[in-house]
């Protein structure tokens, strides 16, 4: 990049508000009385009131404050004082819960981003909701026509209490901020039904150069005393919940920012490169259609100094470590903010193991105007429990709990460097960890100069596939910024000379997307893969082979299962929590790297590509390959991983739950597998691909044979842990031949086009053909030959009972009429697992 990015670090403070500047008044208004200090609220009468002379409203006893509107304050009243300059302006209003109560989410949580206009109409100011959604040239003809088809709602209208000399109106918002209004309510996301006016009331407004805070006290309420289940609020929030009780009281901040008077140069979005987007349907930027035109997310950089190579930029960007963090963290988050130049932490006291990095973006041209990294308290067991799991055998700090300050600072540090990326407007690049050559993340030198991912911005955590013998360095089992990171960064941010408009600089950007053709580890997701490329996983390592990866991450996750109970015995007198929840994640990064493996089957190796590059988006993963992914898994993943049975872990735990542990694991690894847009893949692949391609009917029949191995045995006896896989596997296939019939496909009118199919960047996508329920058919009526032959060889009384059992499900599953269809949503298969850290 030819620019330098600063950080100005504010060490600790008190929470601040959004584009905070100074310090806002600390002292709380008290509760007014019922009824009291509402100036305006409803009836025509306060509508039709003329306004009063300026002394009478705004008197002696009232505070004023100056800002970008002057508020004054008049016991719990307060008014806007709005100069005529700044009628018409527009705003970016924002809303969250600042405070929350139990049980209904977390501070942080967004409830409203919109724009806003504030303008005089006779006596009254109207506040507007301004919506970019659709827009056109102001100068083309069709400029009215979408003008007019996009007319600004009326959030509230006010009337005017006065006039200042200069003509300024002056109005009381009391009302804007402690009645319940729907553009910016926590209602829905607290799942309450109204709001108690009488508990409800401001707390403070500040106004500041260019914006003006607010923090209001509310109290909501459920008529029938308990709570109901919570809606997300316009905006979208970071987990809602249920009201305990008949009332909470929250409070909430609103923010209102004017936006730029010159708006940022906007940069066109490329499916190639992954940046969150800002979006319109602009009329007038195709002279065909309407066109879906993106805008990415970046902050606004000018440099001081156009003519230097590297400059200051005009307006460094200004960001807070919360004084919640606990102290013995604070430079660990310091050093993750000064990784990528940029960052603001928010410390939540909550149990949730999770971080997010929203940012505040101007619709009109993506520029970020504000963002935030929340960081939920207990992320640390998550980062604690990942590194254990996954590398504790490679590093001696870790084979013992608790983990030392500076490992676990260390981890701290990498989880806020990745959410800090966010704030700069990066999504997730799955796809990253299998864009290096395998052999090379075992190899120290590669992996101390590229990393083992090229993407700080992945879901690939810690480097599971090395081995002792590899002797990578501590320090580079951590993922850190890579070259994608570097290289997106410069493809974002870097200025374009000469260019004058976004498109004047597509020439340039697509020439430098074009980079990855040559270097694989510059590529992002593909869009529109409906997660059919086995490469973009999440929490995978080494997924350019998820096979070998697999293999060694095992290997790994043997040796921490060796290690649990020195490792967790580390004070008398404590209970074996901790070797009760590190024995769960050992089987959960165990399920997590064979389910890498399904996602080879039906598989397509994807690279996003525009006009002008060579070669297809999709191409086939090779039929060997698939078939050895599946050989694989009915070796490793069905047949039962009895390492992980360990009496003297388990018998300190639980009494029982061992065979549940083992069966919910594998199940889900199956479930996985024998995913129903998966089969589809593979059916779809077989018609276009013929012989090249995996036959789902090789497919089918050699899970029903790993599954079902026992059979052909010459004495047949069929365990504990088998039967219980045994019994998913025909309820699994139960749900794939009974399962509800899909609705229909809707009838589209003559001459108009369908509505696009579901899916897109992150979708599963797809679903099974009509061939899935007739071969599952078939391969069950096999089953069932196998297992009546089996009886013959089986003198286990369990085995016997288990068989024969299994032959009458099987009977019954081909005859529906004695058992009741399966729910259609049991077809669905599994996903890809939980997700820890969320963009938005």
């Amino acid at each position: 990049m030819n620019r330098r990015i600063f950080v100005v670090l504010v060490g600790l403070c008190a929470a601040v508000g959004l584009y905070a500047q100074d310090t806002p008044p600390d002292t709380p208004q008290q509760a007014p009385a019922a009824g009291a200090g509402r100036g305006g609220r409803g009836g025509a009468a306060a509508a039709n009131a003329d306004p009063q002379p300026y002394d009478t409203v705004i008197t002696k006893d009232t505070k004023s404050t100056k800002g970008i509107f002057t508020v004054h304050q008049k016991r719990e009243t307060f008014y806007y004082e709005i100069p005529k300059s700044e009628l018409g302006k527009e705003f970016l209003w924002n809303s969250q819960i600042s405070k929350t109560a139990i049980g209904v989410g977390y501070g942080g949580a967004q409830l409203a981003e919109m724009v806003v206009r504030w303008e005089l109409k006779g006596n009254r100011v109207l506040l507007l909701d301004v919506n970019y959604s659709l827009t056109a040239d102001p100068k083309s003809p069709i400029a009215m026509a979408v003008k007019n088809a996009n007319n600004d709602a009326i959030i509230m209208a006010f009337p005017v209490a006065a006039f200042a000399k200069d003509g300024a109106p002056v109005i009381d918002v009391t009302r804007l901020f402690t009645t319940d209004v729907a553009e910016f309510s926590a209602r829905q996301h607290l799942g309450a039904a109204g709001v108690d006016a009488t508990r409800s009331f401001i707390e403070h407004i500040a106004p500041f150069s260019e914006n003006v805070e607010a923090e209001v006290t509310m109290t909501y309420t459920n008529s029938g005393g308990r709570g109901a289940a919570a809606g997300g609020g316009r905006g979208g929030g970071l987990g809602g919940g249920t009201m305990r009780g008949s009332s909470a009281t929250v409070v909430l901040h609103h923010s209102m920012v004017r936006l730029p008077e010159k708006p940022m140069m906007p940069r066109l979005f490329d499916n190639r490169v992954g940046y969150f987007t800002t979006r319109t349907m602009d009329f007038t930027h195709n002279e065909y259609k309407v066109d879906n035109v993106q805008y990415i997310a970046r902050w606004r950089l000018d440099k001081k100094d156009p003519n230097a190579a590297l400059s200051d930029p005009v307006k460094p960007i200004v960001y807070y470590i919360d004084a919640a963090t606990p102290v013995k963290w604070v430079p660990w988050l310091i050093k993750g903010v000064e990784d990528v130049r940029h960052s603001v932490i928010r410390w939540l006291p909550s149990t949730t193991e999770n971080a997010s990095g929203p940012h505040i973006s101007d619709p009109r041209t993506g520029e970020i105007l504000n963002a935030d990294i929340q960081f939920y308290h207990n992320v640390m067991v998550l980062a604690r429990d990942w590194y254990f799991t996954q590398v504790g055998p490679l590093d001696p700090r870790a084979q013992k709990l608790p983990l030392p300050d500076d490992l676990m600072g260390r981890l701290l540090e990498y989880v806020v460097c990745h959410e800090v990326g966010h704030t700069l407007g990066f999504q997730h690049n799955m796809k990253a960890s299998s864009e290096y050559p395998f052999e090379k993340i075992r190899d120290p030198k590669w992996v101390h100069e590229m990393g083992h991912t090229p993407s700080i911005m992945d879901y690939s955590r810690f480097n599971y596939v090395a081995q002792p013998e590899d002797h990578i360095a501590l320090e580079d089992l951590v993922p850190r910024i890579g070259p994608y990171d570097i290289w997106a960064t410069k493809w974002g941010y870097a200025p374009i000379p000469g260019a004058k408009t976004p498109d004047e600089e597509k020439a340039t950007l697509n020439k430098w997307a074009k980079e990855q053709d040559d270097k694989p580890w510059l590529r992002f997701s593909t869009a529109n893969s409906a997660g059919s490329d086995p490469g973009d996983e999440t929490e995978a390592v080494g997924d350019a082979d998820a096979v070998k990866a697999t293999t060694l991450g095992v290997k790994n996750l043997q040796r921490v299962e060796k290690m649990l109970m020195t490792a967790t015995a580390w004070k008398e007198g404590e209970t074996y929590d901790d070797l009760n929840e590190m024995y769960g994640r050992v089987i959960s990064q165990w399920q997590t790297e064979m389910n890498h493996v399904t996602q080879i089957v039906g598989g397509f190796n994807s690279q996003e590509k525009a006009i002008g590059q060579e070669g297809r988006i999709f191409s086939l993963v090779e039929k060997d390959r698939q078939a050895e992914a599946v050989k694989f898994l009915v070796d490793n993943a069905f047949t039962t991983p009895m390492w992980l049975i360990d009496e003297e872990i388990l018998r300190r735990i639980e009494a029982v739950g061992a065979l549940d542990r083992i069966h919910n694991a594998q199940q889900a690894v199956l479930t996985s597998l024998l995913n129903s847009a998966r089969f589809g893949r593979l059916i779809e692949q077989e018609t276009l691909d013929g012989t090249r391609a995996y036959s789902p009917v090789e497919f089918l029949s050699t899970v029903r044979k790993g599954v079902w191995k026992e059979l052909d045995a010459p004495a047949v006896k069929v365990d504990a842990y088998r039967r219980g896989l045994q019994r998913s596997y025909l309820t699994l296939v139960n749900a794939k031949i009974n399962a509800a019939a899909p609705a229909p496909a809707p009838v589209v009118p003559a001459g108009e086009e369908p509505a696009p199919a579901p899916g897109g960047r992150g979708g599963r996508g797809g679903g099974a053909p009509g061939d899935e329920k007739g071969m599952y058919r078939s391969e069950l009526k096999a089953l069932s030959a196998s297992i009546t032959a089996a009886l013959a060889k089986t003198t286990d009384h369990e085995t016997k009972a288990h068989l024969e059992a299994s032959r009458d499900e099987i009977a019954k599953i081909l005859d529906p009429k004695f058992l009741p269809a399966a729910p259609a949503a049991a077809a669905a298969g599994g996903g890809r697992g939980g997700v820890f850290y969320k963009n938005r």
